[in-house]
C-alpha cells in the first residue's frame, strides 16, 4: 500500500485542530503518516497536536503557511503528499479517493477537493454564507482545472521534488504561483470524490478585510486566474456589475428624467442576478430569506474585492511585497 503523508500547516489552530486531526487520523486509507508544522503558535496549538500519535514539527518563528508546508514535506516519508488546512476535517474516503485519483492518471500532477456546504463550527451567519458560496464555487469547477487550492490537495512526492518547494515570500496567493509552476509538466484536477469540512471567516469585518488583503496580491496570481480553466470563484458579470454600483453612486441623475439613483440600482440588480445557479443554490439550502442576506454580504466582499484590487495596481513603494 501506499503511504501517504499528510502535512498540517498549523498556526493559532486551538480552536479547529482537534477536529482536524481527528479527521486525519480515522481516514480509511493506511498506511497513514500525520505531520503537524506549529508555525511559533501562541495559543497551546503544539500541546493539542502533541495529544495525538503525530509527528510535530515547530517552526523556530512565524513564517507563514508555505515555509510550514516545505518543513512539513521535509520531513514526510510518504509517496504522496496530502497537504490539509488545520481549519479543514476531511471526509473518511478523501485520502483514499485522492490516491484512487492519482494512480488512475499518472499525468496528474495534483488532485484537491471541495468544501463540505456545511462548516466545520458553525458561527453564524456570515460563516454559512461563506461555507455555501466556496463550496459553490468548487463542485461547479470540478474536472480537470488550472488552479490548485491546497487546503485538501494531494500530489506525489516526485512531483513535489520536480516542481519544488512552495515560495516562501509569499503568506497569500501562494496556490495560485505554484499552480503555474505545476501546470509546466503536469495535470490539476479538482474532484468532489475528495471533502472536507471547512471553518470559515465567521465575521463580518475580518471577512472583508481577508478579501481585500488578497485581491491587492493581484498582480502574483493574475495569470494564474486569467488562465481559461481557471477556477471561478466570483463570475466576472458580478464583478462588473458591482464596480459599476459602485462607480455609478456619486454620479447622480446624469439623467434628468431619472430618479438620482437609478443607475447604481439598476447595476445593483445585475448585480443579484449574476449568478442564477448560486442563487438557486442558496435558496434551496437556506431560503429566500437567506439568499437576501446573501446577496447583501456578497456585495460587500465584492467590494473589498475591487478595493483590495485597485490598491493592488498602484506602484508599489519600495519594501513592498
Amino acid at each position: 500500500m501506499t503511504l501517504v503523508s499528510i502535512v498540517i500547516p498549523a498556526y493559532n489552530a486551538a480552536k479547529t485542530l482537534r477536529l482536524c486531526l481527528a479527521s486525519a487520523l480515522a481516514q480509511t486509507h493506511r498506511p497513514l503518516e500525520v505531520i503537524v508544522v506549529d508555525d511559533a503558535s501562541t495559543d497551546g496549538t503544539p500541546e493539542t497536536a502533541a495529544e495525538y500519535p503525530c509527528v510535530v514539527v515547530r517552526q523556530p518563528y512565524n513564517q507563514g503557511v508555505s515555509a510550514a508546508r516545505n518543513s512539513g514535506a521535509a520531513r514526510a516519508r510518504g509517496e504522496i503528499l496530502f497537504f490539509l488546512d488545520s481549519d479543514v476535517a476531511l471526509a473518511p474516503e478523501a485520502v483514499a479517493a485522492a490516491v484512487r485519483l492519482l494512480a488512475a492518471d499518472p499525468g496528474c500532477g495534483c488532485v484537491y477537493g471541495v468544501y463540505d456546504r456545511e462548516p466545520l463550527i458553525d458561527d453564524g451567519p456570515v460563516e454559512v454564507y461563506r461555507t455555501l458560496h466556496l463550496h459553490h464555487a468548487l463542485s461547479r469547477g470540478a474536472g480537470p482545472t488550472a488552479t490548485a487550492v491546497f487546503a485538501l490537495a494531494a500530489l506525489p512526492r516526485r512531483v513535489f521534488e520536480q516542481v519544488g518547494p512552495f515560495d516562501v515570500t509569499l503568506r497569500a496567493a501562494e496556490d495560485d504561483e505554484y499552480s503555474e509552476r505545476l501546470l509546466a509538466g503536469h495535470r490539476i484536477r479538482l474532484s468532489e470524490a475528495i471533502t472536507g469540512r471547512h471553518d470559515e471567516a465567521d465575521r463580518l469585518l475580518p471577512l472583508l478585510a481577508e478579501q481585500y488583503r488578497r485581491a491587492r496580491l493581484l498582480r502574483r496570481s493574475a495569470r494564474n486566474r486569467l488562465r481559461k480553466d481557471a477556477l471561478v470563484v466570483n463570475r466576472a458579470s458580478g464583478v462588473a456589475a458591482a464596480a459599476l454600483t459602485l462607480a455609478t453612486l456619486p454620479l447622480g441623475p446624469i439623467v434628468p428624467a431619472l430618479p438620482a439613483f437609478f443607475l447604481p440600482v439598476f447595476f445593483l440588480l445585475a448585480f443579484a442576478a449574476a449568478d442564477p445557479p448560486l442563487a438557486r443554490f442558496v435558496w434551496r439550502e437556506r431560503g429566500p430569506a437567506f439568499l437576501v442576506y446573501f446577496v447583501a454580504v456578497h456585495f460587500l466582499v465584492h467590494t473589498a474585492l475591487l478595493a483590495g484590487a485597485a490598491a493592488g495596481l498602484l506602484p508599489r513603494k519600495a519594501g513592498d511585497s
